[in-house]
């Protein structure tokens, strides 16, 4: 258990910080499947849509320091790719 009163402070911030950072990283999650449903059901239009609305996420995530940045971008190229080849 933290002692001194600098410690507990920390603790305290931890604490805060891993709340809103395991938010963001389900936020993150939640439109990666969207796009991800959208691809398995071959909507185009639709994929092309959620990933389109997942990307500033995954790169508000990699910003806020939730997820690494190569990460991010893995992940979004990816996804591109994928929807992408629907059409083909």
């Amino acid at each position: 258990m933290a002692n001194t009163t600098s410690a507990k402070k920390a603790t305290r911030k931890i604490a805060r910080r891993t709340e809103v950072n395991k938010n963001r990283r389900s936020r993150v999650r939640g439109f990666v499947r969207k796009v991800e449903e959208a691809i398995a059901s071959g909507d185009q239009a639709a994929a092309a849509a959620a990933l389109k609305a997942a990307q500033p996420e995954l790169m508000r995530a990699a910003t806020k320091g939730v997820v690494h940045r190569n990460t991010a971008s893995r992940k979004v190229s990816r996804l591109a790719k994928r929807v992408k080849a629907i059409t083909a």
